[in-house]
């Protein structure tokens, strides 16, 4: 690991008590904020793992540190519920859907989540629930790749992907937002403390009699952050930044994996098609944010600078 100046950064008592002192900073924050988790340990057993292991593996985990504090973010979301912000909109949402993407049948207009409830099929269901298990080690096999190939874009990619999120934070808590199976389970109805739901993601864990998905979904910060769709978000970053990089037949993977991520978010109920749109929007603002920010503060090209050798 270097400085800035390219001088090896060595484990020694300032380093190890930095890590240390960060550690466990960072157990008591999430324990008085949102509890205990053995997931806090793992996370901690990871980090501290890879940063004495080797120069090697310091430079990685520090890379990759950025999405760890997207992590921790993400985590400490549910000792702030959004609904306690501003009230949540079901019935409102629902609607506009209905409104703008109703599908008629036989005389009865469904929101297009509730035609392709109709319509599911055993294939259909294996199928997108593949794809949306791609939605988090896709990004990050892609970071992996640029983290060894290309350290700047590395950055470029992982910073992008920060921001999108934080964007997405931001429209979480200005606009409170139930997912389409809320109102199948649950009605027009606020329920404040409801739990998060595979909902046709469950079919997929039937299919395969295991329960993938409803223990990932037991794990969700927050049911009220529909809009925006960031799993819709985040193929969209990899996608650009494929192209970007010109990875050829790589991004034609790319590309089906955004289209079945997309797909399988309204298939399965857990977006409507205005959230899938909120979230392109939302990858759409991140990436032109991070590229003018690039282009136009010094500050900011000093910043990438300074970690890219760190890094390097």
């Amino acid at each position: 690991m270097t400085n800035v100046y390219g001088n090896e950064i060595r484990i020694n008592a300032k380093t190890v008590s930095i890590v240390t002192a960060f550690s466990i900073a960072y157990l008591i924050l999430s324990f008085l904020l949102v509890g205990f988790k053995t997931d806090q340990l793992v996370l901690l057993g990871i980090f501290n793992v890879l940063f004495y292991a080797s120069a090697i593996t310091r430079k990685f985990i520090l890379g990759f540190t950025i999405f760890i504090v997207y992590w921790i973010i993400f985590d400490y979301m549910k000792a702030f519920p959004n609904y306690n912000f501003k009230d949540v909109a079901i019935g409102s949402l629902y609607n506009a859907e209905k409104s703008l993407f109703g599908i008629n049948i036989n005389g009865k207009i469904l929101t297009p989540n509730e035609y392709l409830h109709l319509k599911s099929t055993d294939v259909i269901d294996a199928l997108a629930g593949f794809f949306y298990l791609c939605w988090i080690p896709v990004p990050l096999g892609f970071a992996a790749y640029l983290f060894f190939k290309n350290k700047r874009q590395f950055l470029y990619f992982s910073l992008t992907f920060v921001l999108v999120n934080l964007l997405g934070f931001v429209v979480y808590y200005a606009y409170p937002a139930a997912p389409p199976w809320y109102i199948q389970f649950h009605g027009f109805n606020f329920h404040p403390l409801t739990q998060g739901n595979t909902a046709g993601l469950a079919r997929f864990d039937k299919l395969f009699n295991i329960h993938l998905f409803k223990s990932i979904y037991e794990k969700g910060s927050n049911v009220f952050a529909a809009m925006p769709s960031l799993h819709s978000s985040y193929p969209v970053i990899v996608l650009y930044y494929g192209i970007k990089n010109r990875l050829g037949l790589v991004n034609v993977f790319f590309a089906l994996v955004t289209i079945g991520i997309w797909f399988t978010a309204v298939y399965a109920s857990h977006h409507y098609v205005l959230d899938v749109l909120a979230g392109i929007l939302t990858a759409v603002s991140g990436i032109v944010l991070f590229n003018w920010l690039t282009a136009s503060s010094k500050k900011f090209q000093h910043f990438l600078s300074s970690y890219e050798a760190v890094i390097r």
